[in-house]
């Protein structure tokens, strides 16, 4: 049974007034018709060292019962939320980084309560959300695409790019299209999670060489390793090798894990272009946007620190705004 019951201010100055005129604690919850727990606890919490004072003891009573109340979260808060949204951070994402960088505590539970009230009045943050779909696995697949000759295998590869003890070891892949024609080169760092992305009109050796040529090149500087899949469109890795002075080296056939990130990357990037959509459609400015809203996403794995924060300091909140 719950004998205690909050007071009111009325009733402390009655307490404050009955105990200087001498009255027990049991004569003033029969007067005031509270438990006499209600008053023995009263007292007990509110007592300072200068005795029981109804005004700071109703103050003290106010501040213990707001702390029980969840923190009522700010219209300018929930507006550093969902420019964060739009720019198609997940709600882990947009809360672990506000917390850490600006001290706004937000759980990602109530962002995606905050996501579904906004799509119920006709709004278009849950459009933000990355579609995760089921991967299907792969049985009984063999060797088609022919042998690359000269390869590194990624057993030869330094223990320091494992370990991402330093910024410059890559992951190269490529993302195709509806009707596998044109394709995407992406390249991202594994420290800083850096991504690099151009578009390609045929998945050919000649052009993703290229491709990956032309992006590293100006930050060559930061290129000691680039690992890849076993695709034939990697072909010309003794090349890259030669021009940007960097080891490349190929996966084993079908193990994913060893390019978790670029995999898990390649997944970010379907968000903006589905296997459904004709890679046609996609022109060299949907490429720098989708590359600018990669960099500036927070990852997990960086302490939900983005790529530009990492390598330029560059603050996603200001670019947002």
């Amino acid at each position: 049974m719950k004998n205690y019951t909050h007071l009111t201010r009325e009733q402390r100055y009655q307490i404050y007034v009955l105990r200087k005129t001498g009255h027990s604690q049991t004569d003033i919850a029969d007067l005031l018709k509270v438990h006499k727990s209600t008053i023995s606890r009263e007292l007990r919490r509110n007592t300072g060292g200068r005795g029981y004072r109804p005004k700071q003891a109703h103050r003290k009573a106010i501040e213990r019962r707001m702390d029980k109340v969840p923190r009522r979260i700010a219209q300018t808060e929930w507006y550093f939320v969902e420019r964060l949204l739009l720019e198609d951070w997940s709600p882990e994402q947009v809360s672990n980084w506000l917390n850490q960088n600006y001290g706004i505590n937000v759980s990602h539970e109530r962002i995606y309560q905050h996501i579904l009230e906004d799509k119920s009045h006709g709004g278009t943050l849950y459009t933000h959300l990355r579609c995760r779909r089921k991967r299907r696995k792969r049985y009984g697949v063999y060797e088609r695409r022919g042998e690359i000759h000269g390869k590194l295998s990624i057993e030869q590869r330094p223990s320091i790019v494992e370990e991402k003890a330093r910024f410059g070891d890559w992951e190269v892949d490529t993302v195709i299209g509806k009707g596998n024609k044109q394709a995407i080169v992406s390249l991202i760092e594994r420290k800083s999670y850096l991504t690099l992305i151009r578009k390609v009109e045929r998945k050919t050796a000649v052009l993703v060489t290229k491709a990956v040529i032309e992006m590293l090149k100006p930050i060559s500087h930061l290129v000691h390793t680039i690992t890849s899949d076993n695709g034939k469109e990697f072909a010309g890795h003794a090349e890259i090798s030669e021009i940007l002075g960097a080891e490349f080296y190929f996966a084993h056939p079908y193990a994913s894990w060893e390019r978790g990130i670029n995999e898990n990357t390649n997944g970010l990037i379907r968000q903006y272009v589905p296997k459904s959509r004709m890679l046609e459609s996609v022109d060299d400015i949907e490429i720098q946007n989708i590359m600018q809203k990669l960099n500036n996403r927070p990852r997990k794995a960086t302490g939900y620190k983005t790529p530009n924060q990492i390598l330029f300091s560059i603050d996603p909140v200001a670019l947002a705004s």
